[in-house]
């Protein structure tokens, strides 16, 4: 009997529902003409300023939505229950025709988006592999292969719904391609825990 094993995975979580289709679509209504920042690499791309949770009332309401699952995700990154808290929080509005550049971010270790909107399939959030990581120089992408979570370099976040959530850690590379349905409104966010102890020799983050 033959068996594979798939070792070291990443984790991505996905959280459906955090917020009611009712009141993700109220809250939708109220951030959507608050972006005043127009994304580096596409102008149908814009975002409120980066800021703390405790910035405004929308901002701590929807942190404080989200905290437990954070907290749970955490668990599974590094195997203890952490106490975690929102470092970053902003909206971002993509409308039709605009994408979002792949990249990672910095400086936190849990990443996270609402969705406000559903997101059309073609502008759902895409997961690649580290660039120059450990696969092999070359491959075997061609019409008569078959992908998979072993051989494949993206993967694209399932149909999500107003009101989900999703979570990756913050060094995933990933990105949005171009939008080919309607205005795709969200709220990301970056996380971070207390502390972390490696063998006795821990940092605490404040």
């Amino acid at each position: 009997m033959s068996q594979i094993i798939g070792l070291f995975p990443t984790p991505v979580m996905r959280v459906e529902g955090v917020f009611g289709a009712e009141e993700a679509g109220a809250l939708a209504a109220e951030v959507v003409d608050a972006t005043s920042m127009t994304n580096a690499y596409s102008d149908l791309l814009s975002h409120t300023p980066v800021t703390g949770a405790d910035a405004n009332a929308l901002f701590s309401r929807l942190g404080a939505r989200v905290l437990p699952s954070v907290a749970e995700f955490g668990e599974a990154l590094f195997g203890e229950a952490l106490t975690w808290r929102i470092k970053e929080i902003w909206v971002n509005v993509l409308e039709p025709g605009g994408h979002q550049a792949i990249h990672t971010h910095a400086n936190s270790f849990i990443s996270g988006v609402v969705y406000l909107t559903p997101a059309h399939p073609s502008a759902n959030i895409v997961f690649h592999k580290a660039i120059g990581g450990n696969g092999f120089i070359f491959g075997n992408t061609n019409p008569n292969a078959r992908i998979n979570a072993f051989n494949g370099g993206k993967w694209a976040m399932p149909q999500t719904n107003a009101g989900d959530l999703v979570m990756f850690p913050s060094y995933l590379l990933h990105e949005v391609p171009t939008n080919r349905g309607g205005r795709r409104i969200s709220v990301a966010f970056n996380a971070i825990p207390d502390r972390l102890d490696n063998f006795g020799y821990a940092i605490r983050f404040s």
